[in-house]
């Protein structure tokens, strides 16, 4: 048992130095192919690189070549484009100095004309502010005469009923208190008479009281206090006097209004009187005065002119009524006469049926032993053919 175990150890032994022995020859081989492949990739490798240094050297030539004729083909080209830059930047330049010129004495040529019509334009305002000046150094001694103003404010005033009112609803200077010989500018006439059958007016009278006006606007320039109220009461003076003087000759119920109207041509000297409430509240009061300036007349008259309006509508729809009731009477009767006619027709209608049926029956009866002839012995002896009788039915 030993002896075999010994043989198989010894056995198992050679079989390892076999293997080793085997493994280390297949090395050797190993190691001496890649020893010779190594030596034939050096070589490739070397012969390689020849080629491509080769190849690089003929490259480098050619790209020598290449950039020098690419370079001289540049400069020539950079010289024709500078040339024909050149060129261009002359046309251009000639061109630009022509434009420019041109436009420049276009604009030289037109601010030199617009120059001169400005000119001309100031020197004709500078005329028609002499021509102003003059005109209003004439109207200020036109408005320095009491009497003149009056007749500014009175055209101020025509004007404003003009354009509202209609002709017929206004008049001028017209007397409106009994044995007064005052007239006063103009009265509107308001819708209706009076007991007496007469017209009925209201009062409209224009005043300017210009130089207390002008006090107060020159105090309010120079900031002048005292003058201020200086001025102002001045003008409530004047006009408290104006709102007297039409109570006194222009008022007079019933043959006018129990109110007048004071009529201030400018809106600034109205503004300045509405200003003082209290002043505004004892014309109305004690004097039955209403003031007013061109606004706000012009409103005043537009609401007179629908109140007059309203009441023409009224008297109208009044008379439409009337006529409305005399028509529905003549209706009324032409119903009565309509029906008395339709019984008439029917009467007559029963007649005409009595007729046709009984009579004809009686005709009929008395002709019905008579022979018929023939239809041609009929017409030869009546005289021709007898037309047939057509009833038309409605």
């Amino acid at each position: 048992m030993r002896a075999v175990n010994f043989v198989t150890k010894m056995m198992m032994n050679e079989l390892l130095l076999f293997l080793m022995a085997f493994n280390l020859l297949f090395v050797v081989l190993i190691f001496a192919q890649f020893k010779t492949q190594r030596q034939e990739l050096s070589e490739m490798l070397r012969q390689n690189r020849e080629e491509l240094m080769g190849q690089i050297k003929d490259n480098r030539q050619e790209l020598a070549t290449a950039l020098h004729l690419l370079t001289d083909t540049m400069a020539l080209r950079q010289g024709e484009l500078i040339k024909s830059t050149e060129e261009k930047l002359e046309k251009m330049r000639e061109t630009v100095d022509e434009k420019l010129h041109k436009t420049l004495e276009e604009r030289l040529g037109q601010s030199f004309k617009l120059v001169s019509e400005r000119l001309e334009a100031v020197q004709k305002g500078l005329g028609e502010m002499q021509s102003l000046a003059n005109g209003v150094g004439d109207l200020k001694k036109v408005l320095s005469n009491v009497k003149t103003r009056g007749v500014l404010g009175e055209i101020q005033l025509g004007n404003i009923l003009e354009q509202i009112m209609a002709p017929e609803q206004y008049a001028a200077n017209v007397k409106t208190k009994k044995g007064s010989n005052d007239h006063v500018e103009f009265a509107i006439k308001l819708p209706g008479k009076d007991d007496f059958g007469q017209e009925v007016y209201l009062p409209v009278d224009a005043k300017f009281p210009q130089e207390d006006y002008v006090r107060l606007q020159t105090a309010y320039d120079t900031a002048d206090l005292a003058g201020i109220e200086s001025a102002n009461k001045a003008l409530a003076a004047s006009i408290k006097k104006f709102a007297k003087d039409i109570r006194d000759k222009y008022i007079d119920p019933p043959f006018t209004t129990d109110f007048g109207i004071m009529f201030l041509p400018i809106e600034g000297l109205f503004a300045e009187v509405v200003r003082q409430p209290e002043l505004v509240a004892i014309l109305q009061r004690e004097f039955k005065i209403i003031v007013t300036g061109p606004t706000t007349l012009a409103a005043m008259l537009n609401s007179l002119q629908m109140g007059f309006k309203t009441l023409a509508i009224q008297k109208r729809s009044s008379e439409v009524w009337q006529i409305l009731g005399a028509v529905k009477t003549e209706f009324t009767k032409f119903g009565g006469v309509l029906e008395k006619a339709r019984k008439k027709i029917s009467e007559a209608d029963d007649e005409l049926e009595k007729l046709v049926t009984t009579r004809t029956n009686v005709l009929m009866s008395k002709l019905r032993k008579v022979e018929e002839l023939p239809a041609a012995e009929s017409q030869q002896l009546l005289g021709g053919p007898a037309e047939p009788l057509e009833i038309e039915e409605d």
